[in-house]
């Protein structure tokens, strides 16, 4: 089982060298992440965005952007889109969000025409590497699904058990997130972590356990889960988070970089290409982990063929 970004790397040596299309890549942490992936054989890339900008931006951190093309497109917009179409014309395998806003970025993922989208529920996922559990954990969503109903987090639990099967994590365990661990009708995270608990009893779920409503404590903890008498095979040792709604899952995951100083990796999982989607804050560790992941998954997805967003109703 995989439980560090640094396994990742090792892993995808001998992977083909993927082409990554960063959409506004103006950013130094962006610039500096994507040229280390080119010094570590990891990934090449082109950055669509402000010409200026980049080369301004390389030369005051000191980076070297040799054998890394630059498309001059000034407004970040119309960069994506240009950006995006470098990956829906094979010319790049891989989508990564530089320096733009995640909803103008996402939009360009969606477009019928230029984007990536498939039949399947889009998701996003941080996978954050959590040394002090010794393992990988996976949230969802924290940056794409505001609101999603009982229907769509039964998908993106489908697809987030698929991930985590990409990373080793044979029979990923799954917490269904809510502010308590009981079923409290006044709370509806808790009534909808009951109910996909029964879809996974009725084995409507392939390849995962899921389990719920849990908090966070229990859910991660072992000893807070014993502590509160809670059972079950999810119980404090989840693999996969699935929070109630965005708000929830962008704090949680960014509580866990800014607070605690950890490393994680966005990704967005069930488009035609693996997509990279950080925050704009993030450090350059993250988002060169984030590259990682995504070649990881780029390679093992069409080795191990597996089947994403299939949910028995």
């Amino acid at each position: 089982m995989i439980t560090q970004f640094d396994q990742v790397k090792q892993k995808i040596r001998d992977y083909p060298v993927q082409r990554i299309a960063v959409a506004s890549g103006t950013d130094v942490a962006t610039l500096e992440a994507v040229c280390q992936a080119r010094d570590q054989n990891i990934a090449e890339s082109v950055l669509v965005g402000d010409g200026a900008t980049i080369q301004a931006t390389a030369e005051e951190a000191g980076l070297n952007l040799d054998n890394i093309e630059v498309i001059d497109v000034s407004d970040p917009v119309k960069a994506a889109y240009r950006a995006v179409e470098e990956v829906s014309a094979g010319r790049a395998g891989i989508y990564m969000k530089g320096y733009i806003h995640s909803d103008d970025f996402l939009r360009t993922v969606l477009d019928k025409e230029r984007g990536l989208r498939t039949e399947n529920i889009l998701n996003h996922v941080f996978i954050l590497e959590a040394r002090m559990l010794g393992r990988l954990v996976f949230i969802t969503d924290g940056a794409m699904n505001i609101e999603p109903d009982l229907e769509a987090k039964a998908r993106i639990i489908s697809n987030t058990i698929a991930l985590a099967r990409i990373f080793d994590v044979e029979r990923p365990l799954v917490a269904v997130l809510s502010a308590i661990e009981v079923v409290n009708p006044k709370i509806p995270s808790s009534l909808e972590g009951a109910i996909l608990a029964k879809m996974s009893d009725r084995g409507q779920f392939h390849g995962g356990v899921v389990d719920g409503p849990f908090a966070l404590d229990n859910a991660i903890n072992p000893d807070a889960a014993r502590y509160k008498k809670i059972g079950g095979e999810v119980a404090g040792k989840a693999d996969v988070i699935v929070v109630p709604n965005i708000t929830t899952g962008n704090a949680l995951a960014k509580s866990f970089a800014h607070i605690s100083g950890g490393v994680s990796a966005g990704l967005v999982f069930g488009a035609r290409v693996p997509v990279v989607l950080p925050s704009r804050a993030d450090t350059q560790e993250c988002k060169l982990a984030g590259i990682a992941c995504a070649v990881y998954v780029a390679g093992a997805n069409a080795e191990k063929r597996v089947k994403i967003g299939k949910v028995h109703f």
